[in-house]
């Protein structure tokens, strides 16, 4: 009876061959997406990232809020090399159209959202004084800082 057991057994087990075929084809295809993902992945994203060009110093400005009082902003761009010429030494932004978004969004702001919800307004601004300086899919400004920002 053993005997009938032992080859019911080795009937229904797949051979040791073909095994170690599937565990070795796993294993390509594992290392397979892990080059993939090192080798093609991080280039998109370093070539997604702007490079850094200069600063463009705002003067500040008053603008009057929607529920009264006013807010003194300064604002400085942070802009791409596109911007800067190619890095070779002129360039950089004109404030114009930075103006224009901070007057645009801060002048429909109540003086408790200045207050309260200043991270969400430099977002706000940041995105799109991005969207503003955005000239044919090049990216001109990556960033913007607060340098004077005071309510009354």
């Amino acid at each position: 009876m053993s005997t009938d057991k032992k080859t019911e057994t080795e009937e229904e087990a797949p051979p040791k061959s073909t095994m170690k075929m599937l565990v070795i084809g796993a294993v390509l295809l594992v290392v397979a997406g892990a080059a993939y993902f090192f080798l093609f992945a991080g280039d998109s994203a370093e070539a997604a990232a702007p490079e850094h060009g200069g600063y463009t110093a705002l003067e500040p400005i008053a603008v009057n809020l929607a529920g009264g009082g006013y807010l003194k902003i300064g604002i400085t761009l942070d802009y791409t090399a596109a911007a800067a010429g190619g890095g070779h030494g002129g360039g950089g932004v004109d404030g114009a159209k930075a103006y224009d978004a901070i007057i645009s969004t801060f002048s429909q702001a109540n003086p408790a959202d200045v207050i309260n919800a200043r991270d969400a307004l430099k977002e706000a601004l940041e995105q799109k004084i991005i969207e503003k300086y955005t000239e044919d899919g090049v990216q001109m400004v990556m960033g913007i800082y607060y340098t004077e920002y005071v309510t009354q």
